[in-house]
């Protein structure tokens, strides 16, 4: 069982098309199906179900694609060693952060990561599925909320932020040392739709206390959040680091929420087995120190 077949075997996984899956491989669809049945006969069991121009993974499909991963990564961790040894600085390192963070946050540390590695290809993606992406290998490292223990995951916590409330410096709300949740349904808000993290963490201790928020506009960029409340549209519910980070916005003020205030939750997560360059080590050094920084 070579990594090829693997390859194949994945893209048919994935798409569960054959036509797709030659198309994305460069290959005949007559020359993929051949290849799959090669395969299925070396495992000894069949990995789809054709059931007319359906394709489905059997149980055995589902079990290979599990250990199929792992095959690849291998592949990719043996590739990515042996050219570190080549030279230290090359390689490519792919970051998933949640998107309010990437937004403004790190590109200071984007530049200096650049300036130490600068034929390294760092890759950093704005991602709500934070835990899923490094599962899956799409990723090498993530930033997320704190999420259940995992023993194929290296998880280290960066500390709590609690969210506080954005208005506008002219709101009748500026001048206040606390505001509530209860308050804040009497005001126009702008937020992230439901659904992302960050919505779903303010929302959730709403619900708690018997209180539903009433939005004037959602959307999904915290540039936009802040942007509306600059324009006087609403105030939102943001991560407190979001606007000490930056003085782009003179016209807006944070205000803390009285308990029981939002609080997320940061950790760091990459897959245990898997080779870690030393890019990634120091970027890793880095994002921990920055957002432990942030938010003890």
């Amino acid at each position: 069982m070579d990594t090829r077949h693997i390859t194949y075997f994945m893209a048919v996984f994935n798409h569960l098309h054959f036509t797709k899956a030659a198309e994305e491989l460069g290959i005949s669809q007559p020359t993929l199906s051949q290849q799959i049945r090669l395969l299925e006969a070396e495992v000894g069991m069949p990995l789809f179900d054709r059931i007319g121009k359906k394709v489905v993974a059997t149980e055995a499909g589902s079990l290979l694609y599990q250990y199929g991963m792992k095959m690849l990564q291998a592949e990719r961790d043996a590739k990515n060693a042996m050219k570190e040894l080549l030279s230290e600085k090359r390689g490519t390192v792919r970051l998933a952060v949640l998107p309010s963070d990437l937004d403004f946050q790190l590109v200071p540390l984007f530049v200096e990561f650049k300036t130490l590695y600068p034929e390294t290809n760092l890759k950093a993606y704005s991602n709500i599925f934070v835990r899923e992406e490094v599962l899956s290998h799409k990723v090498d490292l993530g930033i997320g909320l704190r999420g259940p223990a995992d023993k194929r995951l290296v998880q280290i916590p960066l500390g709590s932020e609690p969210y506080e409330l954005f208005v506008h410096s002219e709101s009748d709300l500026a001048q206040k040392s606390e505001v509530t949740l209860e308050e804040l349904t009497q005001h126009a808000l702008v937020m992230y739709p439901k659904g992302y993290l960050g919505r779903d963490l303010v929302d959730d201790v709403c619900k708690e206390q018997g209180v539903e928020l009433d939005t004037a506009m959602e959307v999904g960029s915290a540039s936009s959040l802040l942007q509306l409340v600059e324009a006087g549209i609403g105030a939102t519910i943001q991560p407190r680091g979001l606007l000490k980070q930056h003085s782009t916005w003179p016209n807006i003020v944070s205000i803390p929420i009285a308990e029981p205030a939002p609080v997320r939750h940061l950790e760091l997560i990459y897959y245990a087995d898997r080779f870690v360059s030393k890019a990634q080590q120091q970027l890793s050094e880095w994002l921990i120190d920055f957002f432990k920084s942030r938010t003890n």
